[in-house]
């Protein structure tokens, strides 16, 4: 039986936030998958913060990811059951930024 470390998870799914939040195909993707999972909200949540970097800048990231890892580990605490199918989106989500990297 594999141990979800759930603030791991969050953490993990963060920086995958903070990275899509610069590919536009990644984020919409991700966009629909964590509405699926975290609602409506969390999708409008992920537009915000895109657009604030976007607004902002690139030193601006840091701060979102922040708050995407208290988001996440909030959500998780109200729904462990949600820690293995985020730690799931999260590595097919690394996979893919690996893929983009040249």
């Amino acid at each position: 039986m594999q141990v979800i470390h759930q603030p791991r998870v969050a953490w993990d799914m963060a920086r995958v936030v903070g990275a899509a939040v610069l590919d536009e195909e990644l984020f919409a993707w991700l966009r629909h998958e964590l509405g699926t999972l975290l609602g409506k909200p969390a999708e409008q949540a992920l537009t915000e913060s895109r657009e604030r970097v976007q607004r902002i800048g690139d030193a601006r990231l840091p701060v979102e990811t922040g708050l995407w890892r208290v988001r996440i580990e909030d959500a998780l605490r109200q729904r462990p059951e949600l820690g293995g199918e985020l730690a799931a989106l999260t590595a097919v989500a690394v996979g893919l930024l690996a893929a983009r990297r040249p």
